[in-house]
């Protein structure tokens, strides 16, 4: 497991920076340099001050996560490495460590659909919706000057490349939007989340089992769920969720924590 001990360089930035956020940077490098002590706990408990200070962010989420798996709470560091991901989904070290500790808690979170869906939707979810919107204004203006190519040259083989590659620039450009609006809808709306009860029981209906007919099925800590929908029931607040399977059934809130 990687460590990003980067608080020599923050205390050189804290100078320069707002009071509230040189707090928080200054919390940051105590954290780092607890974790490099093996302090796991209080590393922990300074890296959510941090957090709570000065806002999350992608790094600081990564150095949760990892503080977590030193502390064998592999529930919540599949959480932070989740949120560094939502974050910024080109940090290539959180998505390893966050495959690496599903494996070992033999946690499967496939969606079970075919390999090329799977493919598809782990390569859309490595960049963020700002990335994608840059490759389709790339890709129209590409389109653009393909199209020009077609339009204002006598040249056989380059009007037919002209042709050719704007309709598949008009492609990248389509599929570029949908993939931005994906990732910008997944980053706002925040449905997804992370069971952190050690085992927690579903139910058929919005409360808790009153014997196994009402018990949909079980999940561990570390298995992420979709939201669907909630509702507060005899002061319980419970939450309509999917699987990565497709199946639906109804948890408690404190059961799991929002990615």
């Amino acid at each position: 497991m990687k460590s990003k001990t980067l608080y020599l360089i923050l205390l050189l930035m804290l100078a320069a920076l707002p009071a509230t956020a040189a707090d928080a940077a200054a919390m940051a490098a105590r954290a780092a340099m607890a974790y490099d002590k093996e302090l796991y706990n209080e590393a922990l408990k300074l890296y959510r001050q941090a957090e709570k200070e000065g806002g999350s962010s992608s790094m600081l989420c990564y150095n949760m996560g990892n503080t977590c798996y030193r502390l064998k709470d592999n529930a919540h560091a599949i959480l932070y490495y989740e949120r560094a991901l939502l974050l910024d989904p080109s940090n290539g070290d959180a998505r390893f460590n966050l495959e690496f500790v599903r494996e070992k808690a033999q946690i499967n979170d496939t969606s079970g659909d075919s390999f090329f869906s799977d493919w598809l939707g782990g390569l859309v979810s490595r960049l963020s919706s700002n990335t994608w919107a840059t490759v389709a204004i790339v890709a129209f203006i590409a389109m653009l000057l393909l199209a020009a190519v077609y339009l204002f040259l006598d040249h056989v083989l380059l009007r037919k490349v002209g042709f050719f590659g704007a309709i598949v620039m008009l492609v990248v450009t389509l599929a570029a939007n949908a993939c931005a609006y994906h990732m910008h809808s997944k980053a706002v709306n925040r449905s997804d989340a992370i069971v952190t009860a050690e085992r927690a029981t579903l139910s058929t209906s919005p409360r808790t089992p009153k014997d196994k007919t009402e018990e949909a099925m079980t999940l561990g800590a570390g298995h992420k769920v979709q939201i669907v929908d909630s509702v507060n029931n005899a002061g319980t607040r419970w939450l309509d969720v999917r699987t990565p399977d497709g199946q639906r059934a109804w948890i408690s809130a404190q059961d799991v924590e929002v990615i």
